[in-house]
């Protein structure tokens, strides 16, 4: 999506650790325009799919996987980063290491929300070595449910998540892919 190119090269920071910041549009200020713009991009990338829910992640994927629900008519389920009070009964469960925050989470999804009959894209703002998309990819597996697809807004194709998951036979795609950060940033074309 060049318009989402344009915006990170216009808008965006690279921080030390190799971190791109976009919070000014993607995952603490939302730009909500532009952001359904985005959902309704990426559900061109699946159109004709047979997807009964997109699944993300809190709390940074959920913007992006809201546009991308709303663009298909669809639900969207977001695991927690840990159960809660209001998170109980019966649980799908997966460990998730964050690259941002350098640390182990335990995600979460109650039973009710996901079932066998499911197909589900899943959604989020980063694709970086795929933690995310894996802990999904193995909560959708226990419950018996079927991934259709992954998608991204941004990939760090450098990092290889995405290819990997491509690599095991995923319908990975990406809104924009950043191959490089070092000397300004390079998109895959």
């Amino acid at each position: 999506m060049k318009a989402l190119e344009e915006k990170i090269v216009r808008e965006g920071q690279v921080l030390a650790g190799n971190v791109l910041k976009v919070g000014s549009f993607l995952n603490q200020r939302i730009d909500t325009l532009f952001m359904m713009e985005m959902g309704k991009e990426a559900a061109s990338l699946f159109s004709g799919q047979k997807i009964t829910k997109v699944l993300t992640v809190e709390a940074s994927g959920i913007p992006f996987a809201f546009a991308v629900a709303s663009a298909i008519g669809v639900p969207m389920v977001f695991a927690k980063k840990h159960a809660s009070a209001n998170v109980s009964g019966a649980l799908y469960r997966a460990s998730v290491y964050s690259y941002t925050h350098q640390r182990t989470y335990e995600i979460v999804v109650s039973r009710e929300y996901i079932d066998e009959s499911d197909k589900l894209l899943l959604v989020d703002d980063f694709l970086a070595n795929g933690n995310a998309l894996k802990g999904m990819i193995a909560i959708v597996g226990e419950a018996g449910a079927e991934v259709v697809g992954c998608c991204a807004a941004i990939e760090k194709g450098y990092q290889g998540g995405g290819d990997d998951l491509r690599a095991k036979g995923y319908h990975v795609e990406s809104l924009a892919i950043v191959e490089s950060m070092e000397d300004g940033l390079v998109f895959r074309k």
